[in-house]
C-alpha cells in the first residue's frame, strides 16, 4: 500500500503543530518560573537578521495552513500576524489546526499531480504538488518549528528532543 498525499501531509503538520504547541506551554511556565517577562522569549532571535520566536510561529502556522489549502484546492486563509503573547500564540496553532484538520482525505486525492503555483518576491514558482509537499512545504515548515525550538531550547527553556517529537 502506498503512502497517499493526506498521510504525508495533514497527520504530520497536525502532530507537529501539536508538539510546537507544548513546547511554548513549556516556555511560558518557564519564563514564568524565572521571573523572565513573556516578550524576553517572544521577541527573542537566534541571529539578528532571522525572525523573532512569534514570527517563527506565524510562518509555521502559514506553512501548514498553505500547505493543506493548496494540495486540497481550496483558498488558503488570510490571517493577520499580529501574536505578541504566548496566548495569541496558542489561538493561532489552534486556530490552524482547526483549519487543516477540516481537510479530508478526498481533498487531497489526486494532489500530487495538481499544480502549485506560489507567487514569491522573485516571481513565480511551479511545482506538482508532490514536488510542493516534499521539496517545499514540509521542509519550510520543519525549518520554522526547528528554529522556534533552537530559540526556546537557547534562551533556556527546559525541552529536549522529545519535546520536539512529541509521543512516539
Amino acid at each position: 500500500m502506498s503512502l497517499s498525499m493526506y498521510e504525508a501531509s495533514i497527520p504530520v503538520l497536525a502532530r507537529m503543530l501539536g508538539n510546537l504547541s507544548n513546547i511554548l506551554k513549556k516556555a511560558e511556565a518557564n519564563a514564568q518560573a524565572r521571573g523572565i517577562g513573556p516578550k524576553v522569549f517572544i521577541e527573542s532571535r537566534l541571529a539578528p537578521d532571522m525572525f523573532p520566536l512569534a514570527r517563527q510561529v506565524q510562518i509555521v502556522s502559514d506553512t501548514a495552513k498553505g500547505c493543506a489549502a493548496r494540495l486540497a484546492g481550496v483558498d488558503v486563509p488570510s490571517w493577520a500576524d499580529t501574536e505578541t503573547s504566548f496566548e495569541e500564540l496558542q489561538a493561532r496553532i489552534a486556530k490552524t489546526l482547526a483549519f487543516i484538520e477540516g481537510i479530508d482525505a478526498a481533498q487531497l486525492e489526486g494532489s500530487e499531480t495538481r499544480t502549485v503555483v506560489l507567487k514569491m518576491r522573485s516571481g513565480e514558482i511551479s511545482f506538482s504538488g508532490r514536488e510542493y509537499l516534499l521539496g517545499f512545504a514540509m521542509p519550510n515548515f520543519y525549518f520554522h518549528v526547528t528554529t522556534a525550538y533552537a530559540i526556546l531550547r537557547h534562551n533556556g527553556v527546559d525541552v529536549g528532543k522529545m519535546d520536539f517529537l512529541g509521543g512516539v
